[in-house]
């Protein structure tokens, strides 16, 4: 195992690379229409999204700016995700950008009863 202060350029550049292609970009849009786009491994859920977002809140977003993480909720392919649904549950592909709506909303809308 290399400790990072030994890793030379080309060693570095690979890592994060390899890295890179195993996250996946998320596009997220707001209300707004503001998008902004970060990266995330498979293994996040919905929650370690928000929380994230929550805590590195963009600067061009700051009117749209919610006063904690667990009101903040993903919308993907029309449906509010759970808390706990992982990037990599829902199959996201590497290497292309995934889109969904990030809205501020206390609790989750009841299910359909079809």
């Amino acid at each position: 195992m290399y400790k990072l202060t030994e890793l030379n350029d080309l060693e570095v550049s690979t890592f994060v690379n390899a890295y890179i292609l195993f996250q996946i970009n998320l596009r997220l849009i707001l209300v707004s229409g503001k998008t902004k786009e970060f990266l995330f491994s498979p293994s996040d859920s919905a929650g370690d999204i928000a929380q994230h977002v929550f805590e590195n809140w963009p600067e061009d977003w700051c009117q749209e700016a919610v006063s904690k993480a667990e009101i903040l909720r993903l919308i993907y392919q029309g449906r509010f995700l759970h808390s706990n649904v992982t990037l990599g549950a829902l199959g996201l592909p590497f290497g292309k950008t995934t889109v969904m709506h990030l809205v501020p909303r206390e609790t989750l809308p009841e299910p359909n009863s079809q």
